[in-house]
């Protein structure tokens, strides 16, 4: 029996909020990379179509080291559509002629077992048509355009399903081509279409679909870490600075090879701190000239990607900017919306505040400007 697996991975991702959730490592490798590895491992499954975003196609391979992954099983990745029916058509098209059975499956779902594989597999071989369901507890309400409940069914005929969904190939490959609606919810939805009826076999609670950050909170262990950061840099006659990638105005600048953003510097260093890779130094050294007058946040992207890379989630940031002018309570909104928007959480977990030192030291007599730092970052593992 030859069965392909066609895993869909071209969302967007918008209700993470964030960093991709393909992205999102635990265990030491991504979402993407264990629900890869759980299909190229499965002994029924003869082969596996990707299908990928555009923005991803090109550096797909390496990122996800597929020439490993191929050792196990062949693997085909390919460009998705606009639409989820239309990502898992492009798909399909790329199966050998042999596929018998074809398995879609989310590639945001990466708790799916062997088990609940091979079991859905059989049931399709006997009935054509096949998805794991599990039962809903709560009680379903159907409402009009207007918000007042139309019916109540019965929640012992209701059944949640995700993937994998498994389906005879010239059956799915029919549906498909007869489909005429402008978007299904899933793949039983097209031969439902065809008045085929699906079987609905026991599915597992923990298969979930990782759609929201609420989703990594209930299902991953968060090791959580701290980090701090300083920096300072020498204030020189110029017109402006930049604090917390906002342009301020002012009779003297900060002297760096980058921009010299103190605040973003510190933020940086506490962020390589909390994940023990280093500091700013030894990342982005003064010494490399690809780093001169570069922007500040764009060097905390760069820090952030590579703290994805490593498995860890910015917490939240928060930052002391030390100095006896300019004065910056106007600003302060703006740098923490910067800092959120290049470290990809949400403003309320960035915090930025501004002091003075009487007076006192370099910056109370505005020969520098100085800014602590704190991070929290956390780890993920898989519940057990």
């Amino acid at each position: 029996m030859n069965v392909a697996a066609v895993i869909v991975a071209a969302g967007r991702s918008e209700r993470m909020g964030g960093p991709d959730k393909l992205d999102i490592r635990y265990d030491g490798k991504t979402v993407l990379e264990h629900v890869l590895a759980i299909f190229a491992e499965h002994i029924e499954i003869s082969e596996i179509i990707l299908v990928v975003s555009s923005d991803r196609i090109a550096t797909v391979d390496d990122q996800l080291n597929l020439n490993e992954l191929r050792k196990l099983k062949p693997i085909t990745v390919t460009e998705g559509g606009k639409t989820r029916h239309q990502s898992v058509k492009n798909g399909i098209t790329r199966l050998s002629e042999t596929v018998e059975y074809i398995l879609i499956q989310d590639a945001a779902r990466p708790f799916t077992t062997d088990n609940l594989i091979s079991r859905t597999i059989q049931a399709a071989v006997q009935y054509r048509a096949a998805v794991g369901g599990v039962a809903v507890h709560d009680t379903i309400k159907i409402v009009d355009s207007e918000g007042f409940v139309t019916l109540t069914p019965d929640r012992a005929m209701l059944r949640a399903v995700g993937t994998p969904q498994v389906f005879e190939a010239k059956l799915l490959k029919t549906a498909i081509d007869a489909y005429k609606g402008t978007g299904a919810y899933d793949d039983c939805e097209l031969i439902e279409a065809l008045g085929h009826r699906v079987k609905i076999i026991e599915g597992e609670d923990d298969n979930i679909k990782i759609t929201t950050k609420k989703d990594i909170h209930i299902y991953m262990n968060e090791n959580l870490r701290v980090g701090h950061g300083y920096d300072a840099h020498r204030l020189v006659s110029g017109d402006s600075l930049i604090l917390g990638g906002v342009e301020i105005p002012y009779e003297k600048t900060l002297l760096g090879h980058s921009d010299a953003d103190v605040a973003v510097h510190a933020i940086i260093d506490s962020l390589l701190g909390a994940a023990a890779l280093g500091d700013i130094g030894r990342r982005f050294p003064d010494s490399d000239m690809q780093y001169a007058g570069i922007s500040s946040i764009y060097l905390l992207q760069q820090t952030v990607q590579l703290l994805t890379e490593n498995g860890y989630l910015v917490k939240n940031i928060d930052c002391t900017i030390i100095c006896e002018k300019p004065k910056l309570s106007k600003y302060i909104d703006m740098m923490r919306v910067n800092i959120a928007d290049a470290v990809g959480i949400e403003v309320e977990q960035v915090s930025v505040k501004a002091t003075t030192e009487e007076g006192m030291g370099y910056t109370g007599t505005s020969e520098g400007i100085a800014s602590h730092a704190v991070a929290m970052v956390a780890r993920l593992t898989k519940r057990r």
